[in-house]
């Protein structure tokens, strides 16, 4: 049983049909997850959602880097339900191996650059939260300044909905999990 349930899309209040509304209009096209439970707190919900937007469809990061730092930061936080980005990592064209290796928190190897890059900081900046000079240094030169920012912004951002999905007990359903939040991480 959730520990808050999900709003009754029948009996919103004028704030949350707003942002239902909004939300169902732009290009996630339903509304969801983590962001159906911010619909309790509608103001939260609209500036979580906005950005959101800006984080999952308009940052500087092509959509492979995007996902793939969405699912590193997933499983970090044993979020079954943000697997969904599984495959939309791979029709970005995050190889399926890659995928999962993450999944079962194993290191994947990656056959770019910036993916590795990506992966590093990502695993960096949430197991040690800290990323050393050195790998500061390749993320900027694979990812320019821009691509820092909206990377940090992306791996925070997961973080909250991730937070969201554990703390309220948000599961895909139905409920089969295919790996156990105890795995090592790699």
């Amino acid at each position: 049983m959730k520990r808050l349930p999900l709003p009754d899309t029948t009996r919103l209040t004028p704030e949350q049909q707003t942002v239902h509304d909004t939300v169902v209009a732009g290009p996630r096209g339903r509304i969801g997850g983590a962001l159906a439970f911010w619909l309790h707190r509608p103001e939260f919900a609209d500036r979580a959602q906005n950005l959101g937007l800006y984080l999952r469809y308009d940052t500087s990061l092509p959509a492979r880097l995007s996902e793939l730092a969405i699912l590193v930061t997933a499983r970090h936080w044993g979020a079954e339900f943000e697997w969904i980005h599984a495959p939309l990592a791979k029709k970005a064209g995050t190889t399926a191996a890659a995928v999962d290796a993450i999944k079962l928190g194993n290191k994947p190897s990656f056959d770019r650059d910036d993916e590795q890059v990506v992966y590093d900081i990502a695993k960096a900046i949430l197991t040690d939260r800290h990323i050393a000079d050195e790998l500061y240094a390749q993320g900027v030169a694979a990812l320019g300044d821009a691509g820092m920012v909206d990377l940090i912004g992306i791996l925070g951002y997961y973080c909250m909905i991730c937070l969201t999905l554990n703390t309220f007990e948000i599961y895909p359903e139905p409920r089969e999990p295919d790996w156990s939040s105890d795995v090592g991480v790699a």
